[in-house]
């Protein structure tokens, strides 16, 4: 976990055995140092059910470690061979429409399915017997990109577990009933085997949805567990299971019996900033380095390429944003683009073949550099800044938006996380500690995780925190159910204020202003609160049926403080409700990331493909290129410098 790698998926199987040596060449060409391994390849490694053949992979393995490559083995459960799933129908999961998924793609299996949990436990059984100790192997990813796609499995064996899940939850169907208010339209459950998921062509209850999908991530959470134990008895080293750009599977729980987060994305060419958002949470959810076990070079794509053209100098920066943030290793898919079948257009580091691409001088140059910069990359990163990203928020938004057309991560990032691209910020989950922070931002957070984080976050104010919650915050519960004695649970009473009216819909007739007379900005959604004494308004609607009324309320509780918003403000505003001096005074196309040291050391890249500044607070050394720097700096695009300071 100390060391820093850089590599790329690799299909062994796929290739004749006298190709891996010309391989590792390959590797060794562009500074590759791990390979990942192993995640297809089921119906090689048991041809025939019972009988396991890992003699071709061990050779692969033993190879790339005599070479200096390591490698990243990979559970390959959610490819069972053909006649495995032939023979035993209940593996394959059936969709919305009833239709049992046919053997021809991947990622399909039933994750309730007893033979199918069965057949997991031996082939990881297996596969940790054989590679458990091999000093080669630095690491394991359990299965491939788990989600509950398509809404998940509604073949019987699942649709019986929702039941029982829901009989554990409530216990009886009256409670569940008074929960999710079924009595609206007649549509009380006389028994929990009346429960059905919902389907897409219903109007659908906002209840059902999120319990179904409740479910079917537990469902998921239990799949990991079970593989995360097996793996456990047999290997030491770091086990992760790699997950995509969404947190409506949650990062939190499904690692909680992992040791290592990891991360694949497919962003394009001008979506860089939307990954670091990721990053930043990432690093948070077990506070240690993250890896990214995926991330296109040059173009992704099945039968043709996608994501559109990246320019000269994306793919580099690309592979040094992560360990910017406080990532140990990046891998690309792919190492070699396949032969044939379904992913044949998708770019690579080296052709069919065995021939460089464009951007794979910018892996081989930004390997050299991070190689050079690793003293600095192991520094620890501390920040003062923490934004709450809800797992059950977006769940509960997913079954109801609330606001038309509502991205719960997009508004998050683009309203709230971008204002900050000049600080340190961890972005964390609901359950994550939260008193070392000065300033914790919980936007949208519209489920409040009851007493235990109330207590929290008023132990952080009191001892001197700031909490800046809003707007859209703490207005359900857990089963997605309004308050009938406030708009809120505690946020009225914690904050001093009462909500006199409420306007959920994005409009341009609203404005606001400080109490200094400077224009507040405010959008989305709109709440007018009138203050109590010992609250102060910071900011008022100007004009129009709230006028006068506040939009932004400010209470001290014992050394901190609560700053509420009833609307989204501008990123300049978020920043003056903060109140802490960025990192440097930078162009927004600039990322800013400092690390701990006993000099003041700044990661900066340009993101956007554009022309950037940076007004430098001293004289600074650029470890990249040895350049001294000061004063107001021009940053070229996608350029990447490691400053540290010099006076």
């Amino acid at each position: 976990m100390k060391k820093l790698f850089i590599g790329a998926a690799y299909y062994p199987e796929l290739w004749d055995v006298a190709e891996v040596d010309k391989d590792i060449e390959r590797c060794k060409s562009l500074g590759l140092n791990v390979l990942r391994v192993g995640e297809f390849a089921w119906g090689k490694m048991e041809p025939r059910e019972g009988v396991y053949s890992f003699d071709w992979l061990v050779y692969v393995v033993d190879k790339l470690y005599d070479a200096g490559i390591y490698t990243v083995m990979c559970t390959p459960t959610c490819t069972p061979p053909r006649y495995m799933l032939d023979k035993y129908e209940e593996m394959r999961n059936v969709s919305d429409r009833g239709v049992r998924s046919k053997t021809s793609w991947r990622c399909h299996p039933c994750k309730t399915s007893p033979i199918m949990r069965e057949k997991n436990r031996a082939i990881v059984t297996q596969m940790a017997k054989v590679f458990g100790t091999h000093p080669g192997i630095i690491g394991w990813q359990i299965d491939n990109e788990l989600y509950p796609y398509g809404g998940g499995c509604y073949c019987p064996l699942c649709v019986a577990g929702f039941r029982k899940y829901l009989e554990d939850k409530f216990g009886t169907v009256d409670a569940l009933n008074e929960a999710w208010g079924m009595s609206r339209w007649s549509l009380d459950y006389q028994s929990f085997d009346a429960v059905d998921p919902p389907l897409p062509d219903q109007w659908k209850h906002p209840s059902l949805v999120k319990a179904w999908w409740d479910f079917q991530c537990y469902k998921i959470r239990t799949y990991v567990e079970e593989q995360a134990e097996i793996l456990h008895k047999y290997t030491k080293a770091p086990i992760g299971t790699d997950m995509m750009a969404n947190n409506n599977l949650s990062y939190y729980d499904i690692t909680k019996p992992l040791d290592v987060v990891q991360f694949n994305h497919y962003n394009t060419a001008d979506e860089l900033y939307q990954t670091e958002f990721w990053y930043d949470f990432l690093r948070a959810v077990k506070d240690k380095p993250f890896w990214v076990t995926e991330t296109q070079v040059g173009w992704n794509g099945s039968e043709f390429a996608n994501c559109g053209y990246r320019p000269i100098g994306n793919c580099y920066v690309n592979t040094w944003l992560p360990f910017a943030h406080g990532a140990n290793m990046n891998m690309y898919w792919l190492f070699r683009a396949h032969k044939n079948g379904h992913e044949l257009a998708h770019g690579s580091l080296y052709s069919t073949a065995g021939r460089e691409y464009h951007v794979s001088n910018e892996v081989r140059q930004a390997a050299s550099e991070i190689d050079s910069c690793k003293d600095i990359l192991a520094a620890g990163m501390h920040c003062e800044i923490a934004l709450h990203y809800s797992s059950t928020a977006a769940n509960t938004f997913a079954a109801a938006g609330m606001l038309k057309d509502f991205d719960y991560t997009a508004t998050l990032r683009d309203k709230f996380y971008t204002a900050l691209n000049h600080y340190n910020v961890d972005v964390i989950e609901i359950v994550h500690h939260i008193c070392q922070y000065r300033v914790v931002i919980s936007p949208f957070l519209c489920y409040a995780n009851g007493d235990e984080f109330y207590e929290r976050i008023t132990e952080f104010v009191k001892n001197g925190g700031m909490w800046i919650v809003g707007p859209m915050t703490d207005i359900v519960d857990s089963n997605v159910t309004k308050y009938k004695d406030a708009p809120y649970s505690f946020l009225e009473q914690l904050v001093g204020v009462y909500t006199k009216y409420q306007k959920p819909i994005d409009n341009d007739v609203f404005r606001a202003k400080f109490i200094d007379g400077s224009p507040c900005g405010v959008s989305m959604c709109f709440d007018a609160y009138e203050v109590c004494d010992g609250t102060t308004s910071l900011a008022k609607y100007d004009g129009g049926e709230f006028d006068g009324l506040t939009v932004i309320a400010e209470k001290k509780i014992g050394m901190g403080k609560v700053i509420l918003l009833g609307s989204v403000p501008t990123h300049a505003d978020i920043k003056r409700l903060i109140g802490l001096e960025p990192i440097f005074n930078a162009s927004d196309n600039v990322t800013l990331i400092r690390r701990d040291g006993k000099v003041k050391t700044v990661i900066a890249a340009e993101i956007e493909n554009s022309i950037g500044f940076i007004e430098l607070d001293g004289t600074y050394k650029d470890r990249i290129s040895g350049d001294v720097l000061s004063g107001k700096i021009t940053v070229a695009p996608y350029k990447v410098l490691v400053l540290e300071k010099t006076d």
